[in-house]
C-alpha cells in the first residue's frame, strides 16, 4: 500500500513538474509575440472630438467611438457590483485568471473539441480588448492568460476595473458605460436606475444583439439574469430585484448631449482640427474650443430663422407638406402618431396632422406634444402663395388653408401654436469681433440638417449698396470730404462699344441735385457713388477692395463697381466693415480660439492677424456717415432718413452703424453693421441665383405693423441683424467714439457743404481740408472739383 502511495505521490509530482515544465515551454514560444503591457500604465484612451463654445457648452463631437472616460470613484458602486456578479464576482479575490472556469472550459474542448471561449476574467477580457482578437483558438487564450497574470503584476484592482468599464464596447458605437448610460438613456452614470444599470452589464456578451434598442425582448431577457446573479450574491435585496425587474424597458438612442446648437460654425472648426491633425483628430480626445459665446450663437440662430419664417410668412401659404387621407378615410390617433415619430423636426418647426376643421380653427396632433387646438391667430396669416410678388386674397376661414388629412407644420408662437412651412428662402448671418476678428455668432442657413450649404463662407452673391462704403472711403482718401458736394442726378452714359447707352437709376429714382456726400451715403444714392468712383479712379477703388479682403481678379473695372456688381460672401463683407469699426484694420477671421487634449494640454492658440489697411480718420468719417445712414440728418431744414432707420428704431442706441444693400430685381438683400464691440452682416436670398426675392401685398388679418411692398435690405435682412445686436450688445454700454487726433469739427451751411455763420451742423474734417469759405447766396456750389453748372453726365 505504502509503495502505491509514493507510486502515486511521484506520479502527482511528475505532471506538477511536467505542468510547469509545459507552461514555461509554452511561455517561451509565445514570449516573442506578447505585447508590452506596461504602456497600460499610459494608455490612453481613444475618444471623439469634441467642439465647444468659448463658455464650454458642446456644440458637437466627431468620431467613430462615444466614449466618456470615468474614474472607478466616478461609478455607482451598484453599477460595478452589476458588472462584477455578472462578469467576474471573484474579481478582487483572484490573482487575474480563474483556475476553475479554465479547467472546466479546457474539459469542453478535450471532450467536445468545441473551441468555446469561456471563463474569462475581467483582466483577460481587458489583455484581449487592448492587445488580442476575438479569434477562439487555444494560442490566443493562452497570450491572453499570460498577459492577464502580467497585468495584475502592474496595475491594481481599480486600475484594471477602469480600464475594462471605460474600453468595453457595449453597442451603437458606445465604449465603456459613460457612453452607453448616454446613448441609451440620456444620462450620466449617477443617475441611472438599478434596472438600467442591470440592462448596460448584460450588454458585454453581445452588445449588437442584446441592446435595448435592437432588440428590447431579449434585453430585457439578459437584464433579469444579471439581476437575478446580483440577488444571489447579496448586492440587491429580494424587494429591489422585484422592482427593478418590474420596469419596463425604456432605452432608445440619444445622441450626444449638444447644448448649443451650432452645426455650420462646427463644421467649419471641426474642418480646422482635420486640416492640422488629420485622422488623429478623431481619436485623440481634442477639446476644439470656438470664438463663440452661447447667448450670441442662440440669438444669432433665432434672428436668422424668424427673419426667413417672416419672409415666408408674407409671400403666403403654399399648401400642406403631404396629404394622408381624403375625405371619408381617417386615420387613428395610433396610426398618426406613429406616422409622426418618422417625421424630422427643423427647429422650431415640427410636422402635425389635421384631424378636423372648425370654422376659424383646426384640430391637430403635433409629434411629440399630442392633441392641439390650432386658433385662428396661427392661421390668419395663410393667404394662398401664388408667386413670389403675387398672394391671394386674404383668409376668412381655416378650411380655406387647411383640410383634414393634411401634414402640416407649426412652430410655437408664445403658449399656442402657428401654421407654417419649411422656407423655400435662405439666409445667413455672422458677427465678428471687430479688433482681433473672432467670429461671435455664424448661422450658414435655415437647417443644417436640410441643407449644409454654409452662405456665411460659400455663398457668392452681389454686393449691391453694401460695397458703397469701400468706394466712399477712396473717395475720402482722394480729396472729398464729408461735406463735398457731388450731384445727385441722372446719368445717360452713350457706350459705343455696344450701341446702347446705361441710364442707372437711383433707388427710389428720384434726385436731389447737389448733395453732400454725407447723406448721399446715408442715403444710398447711386448715381453719386458712381460720380465718386469715377473721380477717384476705378483702379484706386479696386485696391481698396482688394486691402479690405475681396477678391477683385475676376471683378470688371467698370462703372457697374460702384453699384455693387461684384460678389462676395458674408463672412467677406463683415471682415470689410470690420475696418470701419476698429479704427483702420483688416482682421482675418476665425473661429478656433484654442485646442486642448485630452488631459487639458493646450495644442493650439489662435494668434490673430491684424493689418492696418485705412487711416483711423478715413474709418471714422465712414462710420459718421454710416451712423446717419441709421439715425438720418437734417438739409436745408429739410429731415431725412437714412436707409437703415429700423435699427435705430429697434436698438435706441447711438453708437450703431451700418449700411442696406439690395442688388437688381431684388435677388440679394444685406445688411452690415457694426459698433465698436460687433460688426455682423446678415443676408437673404434665394439659393437659385436668378429668383427675385418678389414683393408683397398688404394682409388686412395682419394689421397695421407689417411689412408690405418690396423685399429689400432695409426691410428683409436688417431685422435679422437688429434682434441679433439687441443681445450682443446688451453687455456693452454705449459708447462714444474717441476723436482721431488728425480730424477737427467746424460748423457747416448744410446746403452747400461751406462755413456757416449761422445754423447749421458740426461736421468732421482731416485737419486742413475743412471748408475755407463760408456760405453766401452768391455762392457757387462746388463737387468734386467740378461746379454743378458744368455736370452734364
Amino acid at each position: 500500500m505504502l509503495k502505491w502511495l509514493i507510486r502515486l505521490f511521484l506520479f502527482g509530482l511528475f505532471l506538477a513538474i511536467s505542468g510547469v515544465v509545459a507552461v514555461f515551454v509554452l511561455y517561451q514560444q509565445v514570449k516573442p509575440e506578447l505585447p508590452d503591457v506596461s504602456e497600460l500604465k499610459d494608455i490612453r484612451l481613444e475618444t471623439p472630438m469634441r467642439v465647444f463654445s468659448q463658455d464650454g457648452e458642446l456644440i458637437s463631437q466627431y468620431g467613430e467611438q462615444r466614449r466618456t472616460p470615468l474614474a472607478v470613484s466616478q461609478m455607482p458602486p451598484m453599477l460595478i457590483d452589476a458588472f462584477l456578479a455578472t462578469e467576474d464576482a471573484r474579481f478582487y479575490e483572484h490573482p487575474g485568471i480563474d483556475p476553475i472556469g479554465i479547467s472546466r472550459a479546457a474539459i469542453v474542448w478535450f471532450t467536445t473539441g468545441e473551441k468555446r471561449q469561456g471563463a474569462s476574467t475581467i483582466t483577460q477580457q481587458v489583455a484581449r480588448n487592448f492587445f488580442l482578437t476575438r479569434e477562439k483558438t487555444i494560442i490566443r487564450k493562452i497570450k491572453e492568460i499570460f498577459i492577464a497574470l502580467h497585468i495584475e503584476s502592474l496595475l491594481t484592482k481599480d486600475e484594471i476595473l477602469s480600464l475594462y468599464l471605460n474600453k468595453i464596447p457595449l453597442g451603437h458605437r458606445s465604449h465603456g458605460v459613460g457612453a452607453a448610460a448616454q446613448v441609451y438613456y440620456g444620462k450620466e452614470v449617477k443617475d441611472l436606475t438599478l434596472a438600467e444599470m442591470a440592462m448596460i452589464a448584460g450588454l458585454p456578451q453581445g452588445p449588437s444583439v442584446l441592446n435595448p434598442i435592437s432588440n428590447p425582448k431579449r434585453a430585457a431577457e439578459r437584464r433579469a439574469v444579471v439581476l437575478g446573479r446580483m440577488l444571489e450574491t447579496g448586492k440587491i435585496s429580494r424587494d429591489q430585484y422585484k422592482h427593478a425587474m418590474a420596469e419596463p424597458v425604456a432605452a432608445r438612442y440619444h445622441g450626444a448631449e449638444i447644448t448649443l446648437s451650432a452645426p455650420y460654425l462646427a463644421e467649419m472648426a471641426h474642418q480646422f482640427a482635420l486640416t492640422m491633425f488629420g485622422d488623429e483628430a478623431y481619436t485623440k480626445g481634442l477639446k476644439v474650443y470656438t470664438t463663440v459665446q452661447s447667448d450670441e450663437q442662440q440669438a444669432a440662430n433665432a434672428a436668422l430663422v424668424d427673419g426667413l419664417l417672416a419672409y415666408d410668412l408674407r409671400h403666403g401659404y403654399r399648401g400642406p407638406a403631404d396629404q394622408l387621407w381624403k375625405d371619408g378615410s381617417p386615420w387613428g390617433q395610433q396610426q398618426i402618431e406613429e406616422h409622426l415619430a418618422q417625421q424630422p423636426s427643423y427647429w422650431p418647426l415640427e410636422p402635425a396632422v389635421v384631424t378636423s376643421v372648425a370654422e376659424r380653427s383646426a384640430s391637430l396632433i403635433i409629434k411629440g406634444v399630442g392633441e392641439v387646438q390650432l386658433e385662428w391667430d396661427g392661421l390668419k396669416w395663410a393667404r394662398r402663395y401664388i408667386a413670389d410678388n403675387r398672394q391671394g386674397n386674404a383668409l376668412r376661414k381655416a378650411s380655406e388653408a387647411v383640410s383634414p388629412g393634411d401634414q402640416i407644420w407649426v412652430r410655437p408662437q408664445g403658449e399656442q401654436w402657428m401654421l407654417a412651412q419649411v422656407p423655400e428662402i435662405n439666409g445667413a448671418l455672422v458677427a465678428l469681433d471687430p479688433d482681433n476678428g473672432a467670429v461671435t455668432a455664424l448661422v450658414g442657413g435655415f437647417n443644417f440638417s436640410l441643407n449644409k450649404f454654409n452662405r456665411v463662407q460659400q455663398a457668392q452673391r452681389q454686393m449691391g449698396s453694401n460695397i458703397k462704403p469701400f468706394i466712399y472711403s477712396a473717395a475720402l482718401d482722394n480729396g472729398f470730404t464729408l461735406a463735398s458736394m457731388v450731384n445727385d442726378a441722372p446719368i445717360n452714359h452713350w457706350d459705343a462699344g455696344s450701341g446702347s447707352s446705361w441710364k442707372p437709376r437711383n433707388s427710389p429714382n428720384v434726385y436731389d441735385g447737389p448733395i453732400r456726400v454725407r447723406e448721399a451715403l446715408a442715403r444710398s444714392k447711386n448715381v453719386v457713388s458712381i460720380r465718386l468712383l469715377r473721380d477717384t479712379g476705378i483702379p484706386i477703388a479696386m485696391q481698396r477692395l482688394n486691402d479690405l479682403g475681396f477678391d477683385t481678379h475676376d471683378i470688371p473695372a467698370t462703372d457697374s463697381l460702384a453699384l455693387g456688381s461684384p460678389s462676395a460672401t458674408p463672412l467677406q463683407m463683415a471682415t470689410g466693415y470690420a475696418a470701419f469699426a476698429n479704427g483702420g484694420k483688416k482682421v482675418t477671421p476665425f473661429v478656433v480660439q484654442r485646442i486642448e487634449d485630452s488631459n487639458g494640454m493646450i495644442l493650439y492658440e489662435a494668434n490673430p492677424e491684424i493689418t492696418p489697411v485705412l487711416s483711423e480718420e478715413t474709418s471714422f468719417l465712414i462710420s459718421q456717415a454710416l451712423n446717419s445712414a441709421i439715425w438720418g440728418g437734417t438739409s436745408n431744414g429739410r429731415r431725412w432718413n437714412g436707409t437703415g432707420w429700423r435699427a435705430g428704431r429697434a436698438l435706441n442706441r447711438r453708437d450703431i452703424a451700418g449700411k442696406t444693400g439690395t442688388t437688381n430685381d431684388s435677388r440679394d438683400a444685406w445688411f452690415s453693421g457694426f459698433n465698436p464691440n460687433r460688426v455682423a452682416t446678415a443676408w437673404v436670398g434665394f439659393d437659385d441665383f436668378g429668383r427675385p426675392l418678389g414683393r408683397t401685398a398688404y394682409n388686412p388679418n395682419l394689421g397695421r405693423n407689417q411689412v408690405a411692398g418690396g423685399e429689400f435690405g432695409g426691410s428683409t435682412a436688417l431685422p435679422i441683424w437688429s434682434d441679433y445686436m439687441k443681445v450682443a450688445l446688451q453687455d456693452f454700454p454705449e459708447q462714444r467714439r474717441p476723436l482721431p487726433e488728425n480730424l477737427t469739427t467746424t460748423t457747416i451751411d448744410t446746403s452747400s457743404g461751406l462755413l456757416s455763420r449761422g445754423k447749421g451742423m458740426t461736421e468732421y474734417f482731416v485737419k486742413g481740408t475743412e471748408p475755407k469759405r463760408y456760405t453766401s447766396p452768391s455762392t457757387q456750389q462746388q463737387f468734386g472739383g467740378v461746379s454743378v453748372t458744368d455736370e452734364l453726365f
